[in-house]
């Protein structure tokens, strides 16, 4: 079932944070929703409640233009009706204002992302200002960003400015945006860190006491990049030197801080790499695409089912079903 981020938020905040996973193709799509309801190793079979988890798709520019955007639609919806059982929201990732308007004239996203971060306060506030009426017209959410956060990944290039918690005061009383992006020490792509560096709590908890009760916050750029995924690359060919990324454990203190949304798309990438490398490295005489896939979404599978442990949202999908079924009520 299709819901807006807001629904999710509702139920998440200050309790989980929900996952926001980037998808660019079927494997990763069936990997998606299998690790989301606890069922890794096939399509069938029982929803684990100890496992399964509320949980945003999102949808990048550079994957709308990968092929055609409506092949990737057309996959969400294929899996929607396999997976009945699913409860998620359909989310633009660092949309342009062009972007978002196609989006919300779609009638298929639930949420898009309207990302003016890199203009001046007030240039930003009035892009955000023009989304936000239209989508909210449609019913739809926005998710904004204020600050910048580093690194590279697909089309989004930043640099690093923390977010300003009193800027961010005006900007979510003037814009009317629904969730905020913050830049509190992320960054894009699988070179986070060096060192011992963190996230800046400090920042974050300056900003949740300023902005309006239980406003729902976002951490962009939060891949782990972890170790071992980074390992098998790298033994199957690969020359990923000094790759890190934001420690798991300090996803669910953020997510006390107000954080209801955290964005993965870098560790998913490295499970899908590793897997092939290492598929076509054993098997050589190998052509067949098919191989690698099968891999790919039960170890993609079991990956959402980690990551969620570590937001806290696994668990949670059937308390998420009973606050939707009670905000219908």
């Amino acid at each position: 079932m299709i819901v807006t981020t807001k629904d999710l938020f509702r139920h998440a905040y200050g309790n989980y944070a929900v996952g926001a996973y980037n998808i660019n193709n079927l494997e990763q799509t069936v990997g998606l929703f299998r690790g989301n309801l606890g069922k890794s190793a096939s399509n069938d079979g029982p929803v684990d409640p100890k496992t399964s988890a509320p949980f945003i798709i999102q949808i990048s520019r550079g994957a709308r233009s990968y092929t055609d955007k409506r092949f990737l639609e057309a996959l969400i919806r294929t899996a929607e009706q396999v997976f009945p059982e699913a409860i998620f929201a359909v989310h633009l990732d660092h949309g342009t204002e062009e972007a978002c308007y196609d989006c919300i004239d779609s009638g298929f996203y639930s949420s898009v992302m309207i990302d003016a971060s890199h203009h001046p306060l007030d240039e930003n506030i009035a892009v955000t200002r023009r989304v936000v009426d239209r989508a909210h017209a449609k019913g739809i959410v926005v998710e904004a960003e204020l600050g910048q956060l580093g690194g590279v990944e697909e089309d989004v290039v930043g640099s690093v400015c923390l977010t300003d918690p009193d800027q961010a005061v005006e900007f979510v009383e003037r814009s009317g945006c629904d969730s905020l992006a913050v830049a509190i020490g992320t960054s894009h792509g699988a070179y986070k860190f060096s060192g011992s560096q963190g996230l800046h709590l400090d920042v974050l908890e300056k900003i949740q006491a300023l902005l309006p009760k239980q406003f729902p916050l976002v951490m962009h750029g939060s891949s782990s990049v972890p170790k071992q995924w980074v390992d098998r690359i790298n033994a199957a060919g690969g020359k990923l030197a000094n790759a890190s990324g934001v420690d798991e454990k300090q996803y669910l203190p953020a997510a006390k801080l107000g954080v209801c949304k955290v964005n993965i798309d870098t560790d998913g990438r490295l499970v899908w790499c590793a897997i092939h490398r290492e598929h076509f490295r054993d098997k050589p005489e190998d052509f067949d695409l098919r191989g690698p896939g099968k891999e790919f979404m039960p170890a993609y599978a079991e990956y959402i089912i980690h990551k969620n442990r570590m937001l806290g949202s696994a668990g949670q999908l059937e308390g998420a079903r009973k606050s939707l079924a009670a905000k219908s009520r």
